[in-house]
């Protein structure tokens, strides 16, 4: 019976955060483990759905990098990458675009909705809805930066009842155009923006964002952000996410969150509960 009712306690603690983020947005970058591990994946969509259910507006934007490598190693493709980004050219782009927009989309959309939720797959091709144009001077081929993304559709589609699952492959500039391979998480902070969703999170292979001793920060702001920067705790693959988040916030979003994937029911823990599990970074 205590079991029971611990388990009636849970529901009860989260019900204020329920009612609170009811009928916001919510943009979840989704990568890493949490991508790739089976249990992992299928947890991922329960939580969803979850989410879904309980009147949480969601859009979902995946990355797919180590399929994308796997499928470039099986056709001898080389990839090359400069500052943290895959070089793309054509030959990459088409494997690009093919295991995003296919074989990665799909299988989110479909594991969602057989768990109960209407989820939708596309690609910024789609309707034209993420245009592009081409990131520092061509520095990593057909890399590109997003100039517009039409939230108009994303909107209805949300209004409609459908989860968006977005693979972050841009449109160019005319119908010949290969495409651009977008940074997922990127994506994701300009896609909350366009909607001025209430949060973004990002699922990644850490806890979180660390001081120099390996302890979480669990709240950061911007000038936190700038000064960890200039002394090095923050460096590596942790400095585009963290730019990612700052953007979102620029850009009109409440809260950008950064937290471990590989931690099951990592979501939950972070939206639900008083303590959080990871790093959220604020206005």
């Amino acid at each position: 019976m205590q079991d029971k009712i611990q388990k009636a306690s849970i529901l009860l603690d989260a019900l204020p955060y329920i009612k609170k983020f009811a009928k916001q947005t919510i943009v979840i970058k989704y990568g890493g483990a949490a991508q790739i591990n089976p249990k992992l994946k299928d947890e991922f969509a329960r939580d969803i759905v979850l989410l879904y259910l309980v009147g949480i507006r969601i859009i979902i934007v995946h990355g797919g990098g180590k399929s994308i490598n796997n499928v470039l190693d099986k056709l001898k493709i080389e990839s090359h990458f400069v500052d943290g980004l895959r070089v793309t050219d054509e030959k990459a782009m088409e494997v690009v675009e093919m295991v995003l927009s296919g074989n990665v989309n799909k299988e989110i959309t479909t594991l969602l909705n057989f768990n109960g939720a209407k989820a939708i797959g596309l690609s910024g091709k789609d309707a034209n809805f993420i245009k592009a144009k081409t990131a520092d001077g061509g520095k990593y081929g057909l890399v590109g930066d997003i100039t517009q993304v039409n939230s108009e559709m994303l909107l209805q589609l949300i209004n409609d009842g459908f989860i968006p699952v977005i693979a972050p492959i841009a449109s160019g500039d005319d119908e010949k155009h290969p495409g651009y391979n977008i940074n997922a998480d990127l994506a994701a902070s300009e896609i909350a923006k366009s909607v001025k969703a209430k949060k973004v999170i990002f699922l990644t292979d850490t806890i979180g964002v660390l001081d120099k001793d390996k302890n979480l920060l669990s709240k950061l702001k911007k000038d936190d952000i700038e000064k960890l920067k200039i002394d090095g705790t923050i460096n590596g693959g942790m400095i585009p996410k963290v730019d990612a988040c700052l953007k979102a916030i620029e850009g009109g979003v409440d809260d950008a969150h950064i937290i471990d994937g590989r931690i099951q029911h990592s979501i939950i823990l972070e939206l639900f509960t008083n303590e959080g599990i990871g790093t959220i970074i604020k206005k």
